[in-house]
C-alpha cells in the first residue's frame, strides 16, 4: 500500500501531519568510592510529588525535572555543608519527564540542624518557584542507616556539576509553526550507586541538525568529567505535507461527521511515521486516535468516548479513500 494512517496520536480533535525525531545520548562514568567519614550523620534527601509526563508533548508546560532539582540542591549543600554523596537516583524512562529522585548524603554531625532548616528552605523555594506547574512538589531529608562507602569529593564535585549543567528542557522553539517546540532535552535517568554514574537523556527535534548540535552539546558536558558518552537509537522527524490526499480525504470525513474540522497539527513527539516514513518516503501519511491523557505517566488514561469516536471516524476514512 501507498497510504499509511498510523493511530497512536492522542486527541480526537485533532489529525497530525509532523512530529520530532530523537537520538538517545548515554554518559557513564566509573567513580572511586572511599570509607564513609566519621563524625557524619547520613540523611536521604528526597524530591518527590512531581507530575512527570511525556517528555514530548509535555515538555514545554513548566514541569520540574526531580533530576535537576535534586542536583541543584546537592551542588550548593556540597559547597555549604560539605556533604558527602554515598548513592543517588532518579528517573526510569527516557521518555517520561522524572518526577521523584533521591540522594544519601553525610552531613557533619555539627551541621544537621542548619542543614535540615536548609532542606526546608529549598522546599520552600522549589514550591514558589514552582507553584503554577507544581502544586504538590515536595523535597526533604530524613536521617537514615550510615552507608559504608561513599563518592570520593574530586569525582563527586565533577558529576554534581555535570548533571546541574546538562542542557534539559525546551532548547528551541518552532520557527515555522508557532507554539511547537522545536528542539528539546529531557535528563531521565540519573544513577550513582556502587561506583558507577549512568546519565540518559532522550533528545528530541523537528531538525536533525539541531538534534544533532544539542546531542553533542550534551555530550560535551560529560566529556568534560570524562565521562564515556554514547548516542543511540536515532530516528528522523516527520515533515508535514500539506498538500497529503489522505490528509484531504481524512479532513473530510471529520467534518462531515463531526461538523466542524479537526485540528491539523505537528507535534513535539515521536510517532512511527517518522521512523517508516523514513524507509518508505512516498508513503501519504497521518496519525490520528482517541484522546489520552497524561501519557508514559502513572495518570495515564483514555477517553472511552473518544474511542467508539475514533473507531467510526476511521472506518469511514477507510471506506472513503479514493480507488486506484
Amino acid at each position: 500500500g501507498d497510504i499509511l494512517m498510523n493511530l497512536d496520536s492522542e486527541d480526537e480533535n485533532e489529525i497530525c501531519v509532523g512530529c520530532a525525531g530523537g537520538i538517545d545520548i548515554s554518559a557513564t562514568k566509573k567513580y572511586k568510592e572511599e570509607p564513609a567519614p566519621r563524625g557524619f550523620v547520613a540523611y536521604t534527601v528526597t524530591a518527590k510529588g512531581l507530575k512527570g509526563g511525556h517528555s514530548g508533548v509535555d515538555i514545554a508546560l513548566g514541569r520540574a525535572n526531580s533530576n535537576k532539582v535534586l542536583f541543584r540542591f546537592l551542588m550548593q549543600a556540597e559547597s555549604d555543608f560539605g556533604i558527602r554523596i554515598a548513592e543517588a537516583s532518579g528517573g526510569n524512562l527516557r521518555n517520561a519527564i522524572p518526577r521523584e529522585s533521591y540522594a544519601v548524603v553525610m552531613v557533619p554531625s555539627a551541621k544537621t540542624a542548619s542543614f535540615e532548616k536548609f532542606v526546608k528552605n529549598y522546599e520552600k523555594m522549589y514550591r514558589a518557584e514552582f507553584a503554577e506547574t507544581e502544586p504538590d512538589l515536595t523535597f526533604f531529608c530524613r536521617k537514615t542507616d550510615k552507608p559504608r562507602r561513599v563518592m570520593n569529593k574530586k569525582d563527586q564535585f565533577g558529576i554534581i556539576r555535570a548533571v546541574f549543567a546538562c542542557p534539559n528542557g525546551v532548547q528551541r522553539m518552532s520557527q515555522a509553526m508557532k507554539g511547537l517546540v522545536e528542539t528539546s532535552n529531557n535528563l531521565a535517568i540519573v544513577k550513582c550507586v556502587k561506583g558507577k554514574f549512568e546519565a540518559h537523556n532522550l533528545c528530541r527535534s523537528a531538525v536533525d541538525s539541531s538534534k544533532e548540535a544539542t546531542a553533542w552539546k550534551i555530550a560535551g558536558v560529560f566529556h568534560l568529567i570524562d565521562a564515556k558518552v554514547t548516542m543511540s537509537g536515532g530516528y528522523p522527524g516527520w515533515k508535514p505535507n500539506m498538500a497529503s490526499p489522505i490528509l484531504k480525504t481524512a479532513t473530510g470525513v471529520y467534518t462531515k461527521m463531526f461538523g466542524k474540522e479537526p485540528e491539523v497539527k505537528a507535534i513535539h513527539a515521536g510517532l512511527e511515521c517518522a521512523i517508516i516514513g523514513g524507509v518508505y518516503p512516498s508513503l501519504d501519511m497521518v496519525s490520528f486516535g482517541p484522546t489520552i491523557k497524561y501519557p508514559h505517566s502513572p495518570d495515564e488514561k483514555v477517553n472511552i468516548k473518544s474511542v467508539k469516536k475514533f473507531y467510526h471516524f476511521l472506518c469511514q476514512t477507510l471506506k472513503d479513500v479514493p480507488a486506484k
